[in-house]
C-alpha cells in the first residue's frame, strides 16, 4: 500500500489520508470544497463543485492519473435541490462518465454543500 498526499488538495481533517494506492487502483477519500492555498470554502454549489473536483483533480495528479482514470464516484450533497447545478460541473470533469453514486447526507464536514471520493485504475 502506498499513501498518496499531496499539498494541492485539502489536509485530511481526521485520522485517514487523501488516498491509498493498491494493486494499481487508487482510493481517495472524499473531497469537500476547502482551497488549499487558503482554507476557505467558496460560496455556492457551482463554485464549491469546482473546489471539490479541483481537489480530486489534484489526487489524481500525484498518483500520475487523470480524470479518464476514474472508475467510480461516490457523490454527497447536503441538499437534493442541488443535483443539477453539481451535475453541470461535475460533467465537465468526469468526461468519461464512470460509475456513481450520489445521494443526499444530513451534514458534511465544514458544513460544506458537496464531497466528492473517487476508485480510479491505473
Amino acid at each position: 500500500m502506498k499513501v498518496i498526499s499531496t499539498e494541492k488538495a485539502p489536509a485530511a481533517i481526521g485520522p485517514y489520508s487523501q488516498a491509498i494506492e493498491i494493486g494499481g487502483m487508487l482510493f481517495a477519500s472524499g473531497q469537500i470544497p476547502v482551497d488549499p492555498a487558503t482554507g476557505e470554502v467558496p460560496e455556492g454549489i457551482t463554485a464549491q463543485a469546482e473546489q471539490s473536483c479541483k481537489n480530486v483533480g489534484a489526487i489524481l495528479a500525484e498518483a500520475g492519473l487523470g480524470y479518464e482514470n476514474v472508475v467510480k464516484t461516490t457523490c454527497f450533497l447536503a441538499d437534493m435541490a442541488d443535483f443539477a447545478a453539481f451535475n453541470e460541473v461535475y460533467a465537465k470533469y468526469f468526461t468519461g462518465k464512470p460509475a456513481r453514486s450520489c445521494v443526499a447526507v444530513k451534514g458534511i464536514p465544514k458544513g460544506v454543500l458537496c464531497e466528492i471520493e473517487v476508485i480510479a485504475a491505473k
